[in-house]
């Protein structure tokens, strides 16, 4: 569902210092905080950014980043989830969402994944996708802590996309 302001709480309390470590924005303490973290996800250019809902509440958060339609290329980040979700079937089910509306729908001939290039969990939860790992970017930003962030870059392209999807149908539970 898309992200809105009314998800900031349930967003503030599926906060887990260990994701945001990973994120290139401070962890939010406060439900101001959190309000603050989506608004900047909503007046971000080229990015859509959704709602995790599991058993009606919201547990995290996934966007679609640098929408380019003429390019046919979109990436798939800023995404997080509540701990208790980690590990689950969860973060499957979102990616074959988004990869599935960003190939089948929006017609996309790359879609790019990305994280940390220290952050090994992020980086086996991607490589399980199905994605391939197309390289590192050096010093790619700087962290909140002001560390400077390697980022390793993941894709799956138009091509590759029925088998990466026939792999995420086979790990999931068929949809009722």
């Amino acid at each position: 569902m898309p992200l809105s302001t009314a998800h900031a709480p349930d967003l503030l309390a599926a906060v887990d210092d260990e994701v945001f470590r990973w994120m290139s924005a401070p962890v939010p303490r406060t439900l101001a905080d959190a309000e603050a973290l989506v608004r900047d996800a909503l007046a971000s250019a080229g990015r859509v950014a959704y709602a995790v809902v599991v058993d009606g509440r919201v547990q995290g958060s996934t966007s679609y980043l640098d929408v380019d339609p003429r390019l046919g290329g979109l990436e798939i980040g800023w995404t997080w989830y509540a701990r208790l979700l980690w590990g689950t079937r969860v973060n499957p089910q979102c990616k074959r969402l988004l990869l599935g509306h960003a190939f089948d729908d929006l017609g996309a001939e790359r879609v790019t994944l990305k994280t940390d290039a220290l952050n090994t969990r992020s980086r086996a939860a991607i490589g399980r996708l199905g994605a391939r790992y197309d390289g590192t970017l050096r010093h790619q930003r700087r962290r909140p802590d002001g560390t400077v962030r390697d980022a390793s870059y993941f894709s799956v392209l138009a091509a590759e996309w029925p088998a990466v999807r026939a792999g995420l149908d086979a790990r999931l539970p068929p949809c009722v």
